[in-house]
């Protein structure tokens, strides 16, 4: 009998704790992530005219650096599950750094690609590692981790724009070589990241194996990837006509100012960062399924009132989209991360590259329906793009938090 005990007192589990210093360091470096990205928009005026560039050319800059930032992502993801990389993080926001200051210098139109061609690369590397991270040290909590995680990069792309308007539009292109003080902190918090990710990942050798089984059948998680593909689609493709097209709107059928319309943006994208922090720890005590539909569905009957309400009510109206529909990419993350958990980086880039180029990807169409239609007009078409939200009833029940 003592031995019996013995061994049940063995194989026990202990309780994990959350890292919470681990979670804010993560976050802090994905705030300087995204922050330095949310730069390189900000000095096409000053690259077009400085080197006359067509606007052709101006999109395939956006074309290299959206595109190394989204598309290597889930094969950054897929190397990293097979063999861990504990300073790919510090390594990432190394090749930020330099992306940072070859843009400072650059001389050519060649050049130019190449830097935020390495600007990309560094948000690819950083993107499913840090991810990963935050799943470890969770301690089980795995929404407020995405959550905690995720809102450093919606503060980052806020104030990157303010940012830039205070220095690399009056400075011009040789000041964003000051944004690389910013890239070389972020190595210096991820480098002690990279000590602890290596030292937890010894810790759990030889038990991660045990714990990382689906417990659904293939296909069900095909399809259920395939729906929170979907919901990712539609939600960044709506959050895209707000985001990109709000302050035009409210220019142009409210006649407010320039000053006034970036005031409201702020307040729409402090709303989304709200949600952000709120969407995760309420999908681990109800469930990530009941978020994901509440928080795409649930925007619809205000998304559809809006093309149609007032300056006052488009507002609040914003206010409350912006908070319910950002809550839904965390539990969206996680719920992908638990259908597939031996396949964390690979799901985890996959989504964040497929998220960040339906951003960029739904900028452009929207943009281009605006040119042949009315800002009006792409508001009203994107109001039904939440109805994609009714999909979630296919997605299986899943864990939620003990």
């Amino acid at each position: 009998m003592t031995m019996a005990h013995e061994t049940v007192n063995e194989i026990k589990p202990t309780v994990p704790t959350t890292a919470f210093q681990i979670l804010i360091a993560i976050s802090v470096g994905h705030l300087l992530n995204d922050m330095i990205q949310s730069l390189i928009p900000s000095i096409y005026p000053i690259l077009k005219a400085s080197y006359g560039l067509s606007f052709a050319e101006v999109g395939l800059i956006t074309l290299t650096w959206q595109g190394t930032a989204s598309i290597l992502q889930p094969m950054i993801g897929y190397v990293t599950d097979r063999k861990g990389q504990p300073f790919s993080l510090a390594v990432g926001m190394g090749f930020t750094l330099t992306g940072l200051l070859a843009l400072s210098q650059a001389g050519s139109f060649a050049l130019i690609l190449l830097s935020v061609g390495l600007i990309g690369i560094g948000s690819s590397i950083f993107h499913p590692e840090s991810s990963r991270v935050a799943r470890m040290a969770s301690g089980g909590r795995h929404g407020m981790a995405q959550s905690l995680f995720q809102v450093g990069g919606n503060i980052g792309s806020a104030i990157g724009p303010l940012v830039a308007a205070f220095v690399i539009l009056p400075g011009g292109q040789g000041s964003v070589a000051w944004f690389a003080l910013a890239a070389l902190a972020g190595v210096l918090i991820l480098t002690r990241v990279g000590f602890w990710y290596r030292d937890r990942r010894r810790a759990l050798k030889g038990k991660l194996a045990a714990v990382a089984v689906s417990v659904h059948p293939p296909k069900k998680i095909v399809l259920s990837l395939v729906i929170l593909a979907a919901l990712v689609f539609s939600k960044f493709l709506y959050m895209a006509s707000l985001s990109n097209f709000y302050t035009f709107y409210l220019i142009e059928h409210f006649a407010v100012s320039v000053r006034d319309a970036q005031l409201y943006l702020f307040v729409f994208l402090g709303a989304v960062a709200a949600g952000t922090i709120a969407g995760g720890p309420i999908g681990d005590r109800v469930g990530r399924r009941t978020v994901i539909w509440i928080s795409i569905l649930g925007v619809l009957p205000f998304s559809l009132v809006l093309p149609y309400a007032n300056l006052g009510w488009t507002l609040v109206l914003s206010m409350v989209i912006g908070l319910i529909l950002s809550s839904a990419f965390s539990a969206i993350v996680v719920f992908a991360q638990e259908l597939v958990p031996n396949k964390v980086g690979a799901v985890s880039g996959l989504f964040f590259g497929f998220a960040f180029g339906m951003g960029g990807l739904g900028a452009t169409l929207l943009g281009i329906l605006a040119d042949h239609t009315s800002i009006d007009y792409v508001y009203r078409v994107a109001s039904f793009l939440p109805a994609v939200g009714l999909l979630a009833i296919f997605l299986p029940q899943d864990r939620r938090a003990a």
